[in-house]
């Protein structure tokens, strides 16, 4: 079965960082394009950020410059380092795989003073 599990969420002040992870089982993400997905309450679910297999990232633009995705092969797991974060930046944080459509359960951030 593939599951794809988040974690490294929790209450930063703004201005602070946290690295949130994305573990795979059943599945090796050193093939996947993969992607980095978050929703704060009352709002759609919104793309974040994305890694080729190769290792290039994307960001939309209110994250470019604070926030840095990474993978490593060895331990399949995807990672999102965000600094100088903002209570704007509060939401679920889900990592997704598109080719199949795999979520995963998702990890609470709060940016909050």
């Amino acid at each position: 079965q593939v599951q794809l599990v988040e974690s490294g969420g929790g209450l930063v002040q703004p201005g602070g960082s946290l690295r949130l992870s994305c573990s795979a089982s059943g599945i090796d993400l050193s093939g996947y394009y993969m992607e980095w997905y978050r929703q704060a309450p009352g709002k759609q679910r919104g793309l974040v950020a994305a890694i080729s297999t190769g290792g290039n990232g994307g960001y939309v633009d209110s994250v470019k410059g604070r926030f840095t995705i990474s993978r490593d092969n060895a331990k399949n797991t995807i990672y999102l380092q965000m600094n100088n974060l903002k209570p704007e930046d509060t939401a679920v944080y889900y990592c997704h795989e598109p080719s199949t459509n795999i979520w995963g359960q998702g990890t609470q951030v709060t940016v909050s003073s």
